[in-house]
C-alpha cells in the first residue's frame, strides 16, 4: 500500500516537497490532504498539486483518518505546538529543520512521539541523499585514512529576507542554514558528542547571528569547523581531510549531486521537476520521503539516517553555540 501523506503548511518548502513526491510512484506515495492557515491558501495549494482535500486549519488535518504521516513545513518557531498537535493525536511526523528552537522543545516532541508510539524524524534531507550514503561507505572503508579535520561552509546573502533576520521568525545563520554544517560534522564523526564547542559570531541589530563559526573538538584530536553566514556567499562546500586523502562535497553541500574523492569526481543526478522549484535540487526531497516509507514499513519509530539522538545532539550544540555568541530567543526563557 502507498504511504499516505498529509501536508501541513502551504509555503515554499511544502511546495517543493510535493513536487519531489511526484517523482516517486503513486503506488508508493500519495498526497491525501493539505492544511494551511486559511482555506483559500489550502485550496490554491491543493489545486496546484492535485491534492484531493484542503483544510483551512491544522486541526482538521489531525482528524483525517486516511493519513499515515504528516509533513510539517511551517516555520520552525511553530514546530513545537504543531508537532505536538499531530503526535498527541497519534500521527507520525516528518518535521522540517531545524527541528525546534532549542533542546528543551525537541525533548518535548521526542517524548510525545514515544508516549504515542508513532514515527518521528527531522526532515534533514541531506542525510538521505545518495552522496551522503556514499560518504558513509567511504568512511567505513577508511578511503582517506583516519579523518582528522572537517570543514563546512554555508553562506548566502539573505539580509533582505525578514524570516531569516528577525528574532520572532527564528532567524539567524546558525538555525537557518548553519544547522546543515553541524549535522554534516556529526555524520562524519558517527554522532559522537564533541569534547568541546567553541563559537564566535557577529549579531544583527535584531539580536540574531549574521555570521557564526562553530569549532567542534572531538576525541583523538579531531576537529570540525562549521561556518555560516546570512551576509555573504560562502563556498557552500564540505571537505573531509584524512591522513591519506580528501573527500569534497561540491556546492550545494546540503543537497549535493557531485562528490570528489582524492581528485576523482562522481555524479549523482536528480530527476527533473514537473513544476518550478523554490530551492536548488529540491527533487532530492524524495529521498527523505523514501526513508520515511522504508522505516514505517519496517515498523520503526525513527530513522537511523537521522536518528532522534542525532537531532538532539545537533540542537544541543547549537544551543551552546548560541549561548556563547549571545543569541537568545523568546522560546529559551519558557
Amino acid at each position: 500500500m502507498a504511504t499516505r501523506w498529509g501536508i501541513c503548511g502551504s509555503g515554499n518548502i511544502s511546495h517543493d516537497f510535493c513536487v519531489a513526491l511526484r517523482t516517486l510512484t503513486e503506488q508508493d506515495h500519495q498526497i491525501v490532504a493539505v492544511a494551511a492557515r486559511s482555506l483559500e491558501r489550502a485550496q490554491k495549494f491543493a489545486k496546484t498539486h492535485g491534492i484531493p482535500k484542503a483544510y483551512g486549519c491544522y486541526q482538521e488535518l489531525v482528524k483525517d483518518p486516511n493519513i499515515d504521516v504528516v509533513y510539517i513545513g511551517v516555520v520552525h518557531t511553530h514546530h513545537l505546538p504543531v508537532g505536538l498537535l499531530f503526535l498527541n493525536a497519534g500521527k507520525s511526523v516528518l518535521c522540517e529543520k531545524p527541528f525546534t528552537m532549542n533542546s528543551r522543545e525537541l525533548r518535548q516532541l521526542i517524548s510525545a512521539a514515544r508516549e504515542n508510539n508513532v514515527f518521528l524524524m527531522e526532515a534533514m534531507w541531506s542525510r538521505c541523499f545518495p552522496v551522503y550514503s556514499e560518504i558513509s561507505r567511504l568512511l567505513s572503508e577508511q578511503a582517506v585514512g583516519e579523518v582528522k579535520m572537517v570543514s563546512v561552509y554555508f553562506g548566502l546573502n539573505l539580509l533582505d529576507r525578514i524570516h531569516t533576520t528577525q528574532k520572532e521568525q527564528g532567524g539567524g545563520s546558525l538555525l537557518y542554514i548553519g544547522v546543515y554544517c553541524v549535522q554534516f560534522a556529526l555524520m562524519v564523526f558517527n554522532g559522537e558528542k564533541p569534547e568541546s564547542v567553541s563559537a564566535t559570531g557577529v549579531l544583527l541589530p535584531s539580536g540574531v547571528d549574521e555570521s557564526m563559526v562553530v569549532v567542534l573538538k572531538f576525541s583523538g584530536n579531531r576537529i570540525a569547523v562549521c561556518s555560516s553566514s546570512l551576509a555573504c556567499a560562502l563556498p557552500n562546500t564540505a571537505s573531509i581531510f584524512g591522513t591519506s586523502g580528501t573527500i569534497t562535497v561540491s556546492s550545494p553541500m546540503h543537497c549535493p549531486t557531485t562528490l570528489e574523492v582524492n581528485g576523482q569526481k562522481s555524479e549523482f543526478p536528480l530527476p527533473d521537476p514537473h513544476l518550478p522549484l523554490n530551492f536548488p535540487n529540491s527533487t532530492g526531497l524524495r529521498y527523505e520521503a523514501e526513508e520515511v516509507r522504508r522505516c514505517m514499513q519496517k515498523g520503526l519509530k525513527e530513522s537511523i539516517r537521522m536518528s532522534l539522538a542525532d537531532s538532539e545532539l545537533v540542537m544541543e550544540i547549537m544551543d551552546e553555540a548560541r549561548r556563547q555568541v549571545g543569541v537568545v530567543y523568546e522560546q529559551d526563557s519558557q
